[in-house]
């Protein structure tokens, strides 16, 4: 038995986006340095998504078991904040969790002086942290093509570790604007971060208490534009969004610039409405990986002919999102192909007269991404309660935007 949401077709869509969350990954990477400081800052509008409550509730908390569930990076930035502040404890969470790789971030915190051991599957969750003891070296060396999670954990502990640290990044090196944003709030709390094309420098030094409010999220904002560039008409309303903006999923306004949608800002708000779209579309991904399924609905179902690299790091998410979206794609008739070191999207060529439900894999970006296409039939979408990951307030915001939703289970 598995719960599905039947969201009715609505091609002119009209208001404000009340529930847009705050950044998760800001608010993550806040929560970290907090407690790395002492606990004295004052954080204000933390995300409501069930990945930043989960790090607010673990990161201080006095359990020897702690389960992150699906949350990738509450896991990463755990087992480093975990490892540096001494403690012992067993950091553990759902299968697919289990299946997420943490060998390159375990290996770089060994190499530090951290005692970690792997309960089950060598290089994978669930950890058995046992503490740190001296600082072994103060230079790492750690490809920049994996997640970047990995890199923003060790930056983060690197002013607590009593040498400091200097980080070199091999390679590729991708979610560059992640690295970026984890530099630039290590600042805000007092640290001092040099930041190199392949070399982070920082010393030992302590973090300051200080006063940050969270911006609202780009990731989340994504599928906004979405269904403004799927809708006949649309006039939406982004509160408290900052185009100035730590998050690299900001270039979603030019993604979508070219994709059919005009973003245009009002005070702290942006006003979403319709223009002309380009019959093509490239883009590179490898900084901003979450657009990716966002951006490849949008260019099916609109016919965009569309060129996508570096989507790599898609395979390690909730899911094989690469997999998730040729799957998903095909039931519409859109084809995503790989091609060497990119992807072809190739669109459907006539959408289907009554759309079948789509699967999310338990992914909450599957569900949000597709559920725009119900500008233009009325469709089913598998598992909604999996967008409480980033963004629980999804389902009511279609409501307030226009659209008939209502759940049901199927057997």
């Amino acid at each position: 038995m598995s719960a599905f949401i039947h969201i009715s077709k609505n091609a002119s869509l009209a208001g404000t986006v009340a529930n847009l969350p705050a950044s998760k990954s800001i608010s993550n990477r806040v929560l970290i340095l907090n407690a790395l400081g002492g606990n004295q800052s004052e954080l204000s509008n933390l995300s409501e998504a069930n990945d930043t409550k989960l790090m607010k509730q673990l990161v201080n908390s006095t359990d020897q078991v702690l389960d992150v569930e699906d949350a990738g990076t509450t896991m990463r930035f755990l087992t480093a904040y975990l490892a540096i502040s001494n403690q012992q404890k067993i950091l553990t969470g759902t299968e697919r969790m289990k299946l997420r790789p943490i060998g390159i971030l375990v290996e770089a915190l060994r190499k530090l002086g951290a005692n970690i051991k792997y309960l089950e599957k060598e290089g994978f969750p669930p950890l058995e942290i046992h503490g740190f003891g001296d600082q072994q070296t103060n230079r790492l060396s750690i490809r920049g093509d994996v997640s970047s999670q990995y890199i923003s954990a060790l930056m983060m502990i690197a002013p607590v570790l009593p040498e400091g640290l200097t980080l070199t990044l091999e390679g590729k090196v991708g979610s560059r604007p992640y690295i970026e944003m984890t530099a630039s709030l290590m600042r805000k709390f007092g640290a001092s971060v040099t930041v190199h094309e392949a070399v982070i420098e920082i010393a030992h030094q302590a973090y300051k208490p200080c006063r940050y409010t969270v911006e609202a999220d780009w990731s989340a904002a994504s599928y906004w534009f979405a269904f403004s560039a799927l809708a006949t008409n649309a006039e939406i309303i982004l509160p408290n969004i900052a185009m100035r903006s730590l998050q690299g999923d900001r270039v979603i306004v030019d993604m979508m610039e070219q994709l059919g949608v005009k973003a245009e800002p009002r005070g702290n708000t942006l006003l979403l409405t319709k223009k002309d779209f380009h019959p093509e579309f490239s883009w590179d991904f490898t900084h901003c990986p979450d657009l990716a399924q966002t951006v490849a609905v949008v260019c099916a179902a609109k016919g965009i002919k569309g060129t996508f690299t570096g989507l790599e790091s898609l395979r390690i998410k909730e899911t094989d999102r690469i997999n998730a979206l040729h799957q998903e794609l095909e039931k519409i008739g859109a084809q995503l192909i790989e091609t060497g070191s990119d992807w072809k999207l190739i669109p459907t060529q006539k959408l289907p007269d009554t759309f079948p439900s789509f699967n999310t894999y338990l992914d909450h970006r599957m569900a949000m991404a597709f559920a725009p296409l119900a500008c233009l039939a009325d469709i089913s979408i598998e598992n909604p309660l999996v967008v409480k990951k980033s963004y629980p307030g999804f389902w009511n915001d279609l409501k307030k935007i226009g659209f008939k939703v209502f759940e049901n289970e199927a057997h």
